[in-house]
């Protein structure tokens, strides 16, 4: 059982973790690339609750809730912490990119942590100079050192 515990626990940290280099990989290629036309108005000033790049995370969110489905259906197997890491790292995006970056949930906090400082100061960047085919600052959850302010 204890053995079991620590398996899960490793994929569940790599699952989170490999899921940077998925969102970072998809954000520049895809969603700056074919996917420009949903993700577009994620760069204009939104217009009411949701925009059509509400949809990327609606994506993430079904391919979590499937992997950790089956993996329940299936006596708790891989697929349940693959599942489980998706989601963590979705909690940190919603966390980080829509509550504090975009504010898209009103709360009253200034991060003063470094980590969470560089992370929204690289998104500003990424805001300010990307384009469909071109940009910078792709990653959600990590960002380069030259980014702390």
């Amino acid at each position: 059982m204890t053995i079991n515990l620590l398996i899960h626990s490793s994929i569940i940290t790599i699952a989170f973790v490999s899921m940077e280099g998925v969102a970072w990989f998809l954000h520049k290629y895809v969603m700056h690339g074919l996917g420009w036309y949903i993700h577009e108005d994620h760069h204009r000033p939104r217009k009411g609750r949701f925009e059509k790049n509400d949809v990327f995370g609606l994506f993430f969110a079904t391919i979590s809730f499937l992997f950790i489905l089956s993996g329940v259906l299936s006596g708790f197997d891989i697929r349940l912490a693959v599942g489980l890491g998706v989601m963590f790292y979705g909690v940190g995006y919603i966390l980080v990119h829509d509550v504090f970056f975009h504010k898209r949930i009103r709360i009253k906090y200034q991060p003063k942590n470094r980590y969470i400082k560089r992370i929204l100061h690289a998104h500003a960047v990424h805001h300010q100079v990307s384009t469909s085919n071109s940009g910078a600052c792709f990653g959600f959850l990590y960002a380069d050192k030259k980014y702390a302010i």
